[in-house]
């Protein structure tokens, strides 16, 4: 099996996306979860841009790294020094990274226009750049800055350009599709090229951007004609529409195209390593990524779902476990008996398809449909639904009442309202004040302060989203919303739903099911430890 090298670029590249901001800790937590997928190389910043990526290069030498090298990154000399006199090369050593990544000016364009030299000079910067890192005992990857646009307008200087790399020590030559706008074909000629020319010298790499929707289109092409190494962000963000997608292209070169990027044995992780990542970057995964978002194998139609339940190949391109994903059967108005059924019995596995409570199951869902409940992304509340038809379900707590203010301007920074809940565990009542940034913090606050006597483990839970949905716009604000609240304690995910013509009730409702929702399964756990 052909391997490739895989460089990530989530710490540099990435973190030039539209809201990302990382501290060196979360630096150092996602290079151990890159590392422990099996990711070979971590392009982990600029050490001469900031003093935070400095601190960083010296904080993760202290980390055991099974798998990855991290690299620093930077530009070759400028054009008025020498490369022993430009601070950012000096700042690229003092890293102490082993692989250093290198760009450079593929296009002639931005030679003479961006950095204002000559193209002679240019190709002086990169191939003494290359020559003075690799003397220092470093591996070099080059990065040809916008070489795709170069290639179109001035094919010559562009093959100039990486000719001065490979003539000045770079292990790897990296083609930079930089604007995002090439097609196939396009990037399929120049890569074929490139690697005909240059490929018995050194490695091919590819970079690609997603500003025509084709980053991984493009980097799985030029694998096909001959790049063994490929650059990206595991999930895909970063500047403007964002860099290549890792957790796309690794599972299609290395499960339908026959080529080894990571560790078979780590490929069980990836979808999980994702959703960690997402964590620390403080992002929503996008559920519809392919093979690791919560919708990659989620099934809704009762025919598709009835098919799957008989052969999961007859809508399924792999088994969901392989890249460590779940099957989700969503519930619906669409779905079948069959799909009801599955669900059901991962909780009350003594129910059978044609039982008579199964017919009011599907009634109480549907009735509440018609008022605005959706619980194909909602398994939590629609657990408590159907433990509720079943006669299955006892309070926890029973609400007497909440109240809720807000504050304009806020008294103080992060705040702005403040809830009270008054709450009755086992005839003990309970009465408890927050404050938070806005009313369902506040309530949230509230609320676990009252539990937490009683119930413990509710200081676990943390609210992961927050979605408001207008049922019925016509209304204007007299018209029904519909919150959906996503939870985790660390361990599991869950999500609950409210509907109501009160957002403040509606995201009390979803809440307060979201409490319950944990209480029942730690208590379940414990019984099963137990017996």
């Amino acid at each position: 099996m052909k391997k490739i090298t895989i460089l990530d670029s989530t710490l540099r590249d990435g973190a030039q996306g539209e809201g990302i901001s990382f501290s060196v800790k979360d630096k150092i937590h996602i290079c151990q979860a890159l590392d422990e997928l099996g990711i070979q190389y971590i392009e982990a910043g600029n050490p001469g841009s900031n003093p935070k990526d400095m601190e960083f290069f010296q904080e993760i030498k202290k980390v055991p790294l099974k798998n990855a090298r991290v690299c620093a990154f930077g530009a070759t000399r400028r054009k008025d020094t020498t490369c022993e006199q430009d601070s950012q090369l000096q700042s690229l050593l003092q890293a102490g990274t082993d692989t250093v990544v290198i760009f450079g000016k593929s296009w002639d364009f931005q030679v003479k226009e961006i950095i204002k030299t000559t193209l002679t000079q240019n190709l002086d910067m990169i191939k003494e750049t290359c020559a003075y890192l690799k003397a220092q005992g470093r591996t070099v990857f080059y990065d040809a800055e916008h070489f795709f646009t170069a290639w179109e307008q001035n094919k010559e200087y562009a093959l100039k350009t990486l000719n001065a790399a490979v003539e000045g020590g770079a292990q790897v030559i990296c083609l930079c599709e930089t604007k995002g706008g090439f097609m196939l074909d396009q990037c399929r000629t120049a890569v074929a090229e490139v690697v005909k020319k240059f490929g018995s010298k050194v490695q091919i790499g590819i970079h690609t951007h997603n500003d025509c929707g084709l980053a991984v289109a493009n980097s799985l092409v030029a694998v096909t004609e001959g790049a063994t190494h490929v650059q990206g962000v595991l999930l895909g963000f970063g500047e403007r529409t964002g860099n290549a997608n890792l957790s796309t292209i690794i599972p299609d070169l290395q499960l339908k195209m026959g080529y080894e990027c990571i560790p078979q044995k780590n490929m069980k992780k990836l979808t999980a390593i994702c959703n960690q990542i997402a964590e620390i970057t403080n992002i929503s995964m996008n559920q519809q990524s392919p093979y690791v978002g919560k919708s990659a194998f989620a099934h809704k139609a009762g025919m598709h779902i009835d098919a799957v339940l008989k052969n999961p190949f007859a809508y399924e391109h792999i088994e969901p476990e392989t890249v460590g994903n779940t099957r989700v059967f969503l519930m619906s108005e669409v779905a079948g008996r069959a799909t009801i059924i599955e669900k059901i019995n991962r909780f009350a596995p003594q129910i059978k398809k044609d039982d008579k409570i199964v017919e009011k199951i599907i009634a109480r869902m549907k009735e509440l449909e018609k008022q605005g409940y959706q619980f194909e992304g909602a398994d939590g509340s629609f657990e408590l639904m159907v433990r509720k038809v079943l006669g299955q379900y006892q309070p926890f707590f029973k609400l007497h009442y909440y109240t809720t203010n807000g504050s304009n301007p806020r008294p103080e920074e992060g705040v702005c309202c403040c809830a009270q809940v008054k709450v009755e565990v086992e005839g003990q009542i309970e009465i408890t004040a927050g404050e938070g940034d806005g009313p369902v913090n506040a309530l949230d606050i509230a609320l676990r302060k009252a539990l937490e006597k009683f119930y413990p483990l509710v200081s676990q839970i943390r609210l992961v989203d927050f979605k408001v949905r207008v049922l019925d716009g016509q209304a204007a604000t007299a018209a029904k919303v519909r919150v959906i609240i996503e939870s985790t304690d660390g361990q599991m995910n869950w999500t609950t739903v409210g509907v109501s013509a009160d957002l403040i009730e509606a995201s009390w409702i979803a809440l307060s099911d979201s409490f319950e929702y944990k209480l029942i399964r730690d208590i379940e756990k414990h019984y099963k430890k137990i017996i």
